[in-house]
């Protein structure tokens, strides 16, 4: 009888993105028409920067005929006790709908919101640590004025709690926002480190969902080559010069369909990086960008022969790199990647951000056990003491 040979295949999936884009330039003046008649909004913000930059001009001109509440401050890893503040003036206030003007932080503060707003268990924070996906929120919409990380295309977000020391992951179909404004001029005013952090976010976003093994998903696999190779690509040009329409429009767009759910479907993911990199950042407030770019590269190297194959597929892809053997390939493939961060102007060492590094990796394996985190990456079979190991390759 012959031997059956397990064919790769794409696996089964559904897929369904309800959310809304609104892309290109001038278009933050369409909130008037996407804003619910009759809503009381909650206007979501960070530090102030809308202020300065002509946002929040444009945001509440778009705004004069619906009633508005305002709440700014929220921080860079959005803070569950800050968020908790607003979540009491949505109650108090009878807000409708929630508007979040900002980056990835906070779109996901107010994804939070939208599921705390309709949360009756005893307090809100279950939400992250029951990890029971949100099945319906109050209603939402963002202004993107920060490509990076496609919370504004996504149901996912990751909550920060400082007296634990906890960063949290959550979701679900409740949490798509209805609508998202897309405006590439945003990034005219956005700090060359954030545009770095941005480049970096997106391209590891995509590499979580790619770096795995050969799954037979071929069009997945270019969807997630074009989106590395045009960051590559329109990197130095956006960090140079901003102002850069053409090359603004394709970051953004970048960004965005890196994590909105489309490349993923079909495919085995790893997101073994983001678990570690979170706590890098609970740790020592290090930016999330910077923390996926410490833990990648020792990551791929632990999990080398797991990886080789789509390293390799990588490397020929991504880097052009066609001599050489699969393993001198996929190692050039590590590499290249480093080095992309680097010229980015990211140190990918954890020694550099901090001085208390010792001790950061069995604290981390500490954390993961207690959680009953006990099989990361895309076979489920990275324990603690794996996970103690990559962090001390990366120190």
């Amino acid at each position: 009888m012959k031997k059956r040979i397990k064919e790769k295949a794409m696996n089964n999936f559904e897929l369904k993105n309800p959310t809304k884009i609104i892309f290109g330039k001038d278009t933050i003046k369409k909130l008037s028409t996407e804003i619910p008649e009759k809503a009381k909004v909650l206007l979501l913000y960070g530090g102030g920067s809308i202020k300065k930059n002509g946002i929040y001009e444009q945001v509440k001109t778009a705004l004069s005929n619906v009633e508005v509440v305002e709440f700014g401050g929220i921080p860079a890893n959005p803070e569950y006790a800050i968020l908790m503040d607003a979540l009491q003036i949505i109650k108090e206030q009878d807000i409708t709908f929630l508007l979040a003007v900002g980056g990835g932080s906070v779109i996901d503060g107010t994804k939070f919101l939208s599921s705390a707003a309709l949360y009756k268990g005893d307090t809100p924070w279950d939400i992250l640590t029951s990890n029971t996906p949100t099945k319906k929120g109050m209603p939402f919409g963002t202004v993107l004025t920060l490509p990076a990380t496609g919370s504004e295309m996504n149901s996912g977000a990751v909550i920060t709690r400082k007296e634990t020391k906890e960063k949290l992951a959550m979701g679900g179909v409740g949490l798509f926002p209805v609508f998202s404004i897309l405006d590439p001029l945003v990034i005219q005013s956005i700090p060359k480190r954030q545009l770095v952090n941005g480049i970096t976010d997106a391209f590891t976003h995509v590499l979580e969902q790619y770096m795995t093994y050969p799954s037979g998903a071929y069009l997945q696999d270019r969807f997630a080559e074009s989106i590395l190779q045009t960051l590559i690509q329109i990197a130095p040009k956006v960090i140079e010069d901003p102002t850069n329409y053409t090359e603004a429009s394709n970051f953004m767009w970048c960004c965005t369909m890196a994590l909105n759910g489309l490349i993923q479907k079909g495919v085995p993911t790893d997101w073994a990086v983001h678990a570690i990199g979170h706590e890098l950042t609970a740790l020592y407030g290090i930016d999330h960008a910077r923390t996926l770019a410490i833990i990648a590269p020792s990551h791929y190297t632990y999990n080398f022969e797991a990886k080789k194959e789509k390293l390799a597929q990588y490397a020929e892809r991504v880097w052009n790199i066609t001599e050489g053997t699969i393993e001198e390939k996929a190692h050039i493939a590590i590499e290249k990647t480093e080095t992309f961060f680097n010229e980015l102007g990211i140190d990918t060492k954890l020694s550099k951000y901090t001085n208390n590094y010792k001790g950061t990796a069995e604290l981390i394996s500490k954390r993961f056990t207690e959680r009953g985190w006990l099989g990361l990456g895309e076979h489920k079979n990275l324990a603690p003491n794996d996970v103690e190991k990559i962090v001390t390759m990366a120190y």
